[in-house]
């Protein structure tokens, strides 16, 4: 029922010192130093050895039921397995469709997300896909949005691609307006994630629909900002204006292409965005299609979520950040965006999510919902059928 984490240099993300966290059942109760497992009740007891301890990563762009499929039917991708969030740190996933509006469903993203919950890690979705009309479940955005537990807001709607259904600025105004209205009466944040493909001028559907209506800057969210260098210098001016997501998993292989995650949140808050704007997710799960100049596909990878704790250490580690700037792009930050309850920041009163580092910030123990999911290094929960 109880559980101490001891002697924890904690980050919440902002620094808190060497301190001591009380967990009961699913929820953080104290946060002090000599906290003990209260008697007459079960319970037990990790030493962080004062090593960092962090909230819980949000990676909130996954393909948490498979995606891919651009280069054929061999090439569509597996399901999320639990054990690789874990692995990565990360607690809470935010699930997407992406390419493939035909074939696969927003249904079938929606019940990946019920069985991770009940494997005991956070899950929320989008519904629709690239395409416009986006799929939905019950016929409208706003309605899902609204009547759906799990579902928070839109996308990944495609803009700047190729892939991209090009939609007008009435139908992305008429979306986002839709995804805000069933937000209003969800309680949620009717958020619009945007896929920036590689065409030149990538953010001007947004600023064109912001500026033909009463939407603001912040209903959308737009990712891939580091995909290619013409777009991560208009994201520099973007991301003063909104929020500005970086992903993290397909650096690796598109070296030549990308900004690397970790250089570009440095280099973003160097040029004057505020730091609480910049997200980052993996795009886990989802394929990473390199194409030629005529749009023909010549390679295809997959990302996983431990990209994100990677770009966390390598901003710190290399770009010189300080570790509460880095990991508060994948915590606090994404957990206002989306206005997730609960999330982001380890306060008594939130759900315990939180992660044990080493001195060289690798992933040690990984706590969920107040269950102990991986314990130095040790996976102790996996998958159904992991």
């Amino acid at each position: 029922m109880f559980l101490v984490i001891k002697n924890a240099e904690l980050f919440a993300p902002a620094p808190a010192g060497i301190t001591d966290i009380l967990i009961a059942g699913t929820r953080i109760v104290a946060i002090e130093r000599g906290l003990p497992v209260p008697e007459g009740f079960g319970g037990a007891v990790l030493d962080a050895g004062g090593g960092p301890v962090v909230p819980g990563l949000i990676d909130a762009h996954v393909h948490i039921a498979g995606g891919g499929g651009e280069g054929g039917p061999a090439t569509r991708t597996p399901e999320l397995k639990l054990s690789e969030m874990i692995e990565g740190g990360v607690t809470t996933v935010v699930g997407c469709l992406g390419t493939d509006g035909f074939t696969r469903s927003v249904e079938s993203v929606l019940m990946k997300a019920k069985a991770l919950r009940a494997e005991g890690v956070s899950a929320w979705i989008y519904t629709g896909a690239y395409q416009v009309p986006p799929p939905t479940i019950t016929g409208e955005i706003g309605r899902d949005i609204a009547l759906i537990e799990e579902v928070i807001g839109a996308g990944e709607i495609a803009v700047s691609d190729h892939r991209s259904s090009v939609p007008s600025t009435q139908e992305l105004i008429r979306i986002a307006e839709h995804a805000r209205v069933g937000g209003m009466l969800g309680g949620k944040a009717g958020i619009v994630n945007v896929h920036l493909g590689d065409a030149a001028d990538p953010f001007r559907p947004i600023h064109r629909a912001v500026e033909a209506s009463e939407l603001g800057y912040k209903q959308f969210l737009p990712t891939h900002c580091n995909r290619n260098r013409w777009i991560f210098d208009d994201a520099k001016e973007y991301g003063v204006l909104g929020w500005v997501d970086l992903t993290a998993a397909s650096y690796p292989y598109f070296p030549d292409e990308e900004v690397k995650p970790s250089r570009a949140i440095r280099d973003l808050i160097e040029e004057g965005v505020p730091p609480s704007h910049i997200t980052m997710t993996s795009d886990a799960y989802g394929s990473l299609p390199g194409y030629d100049g005529e749009g023909n596909l010549e390679r295809l990878e997959m990302g996983l979520p431990a990209s994100v704790m990677r770009e966390i250490r390598d901003a710190v580690l290399e770009e010189k950040l300080e570790l509460e700037t880095a990991v508060a792009v994948a915590t606090a930050n994404p957990a206002a965006a989306l206005k997730l309850p609960r999330k982001g920041v380890v306060a008594v009163g939130n759900d315990a999510d939180l992660v044990v580092l080493t001195k060289d910030l690798e992933v040690s123990s990984v706590i969920a919902n107040g269950t102990i999911m991986m314990q130095n290094g040790e996976m102790l929960r996996k998958g159904t059928y992991e």
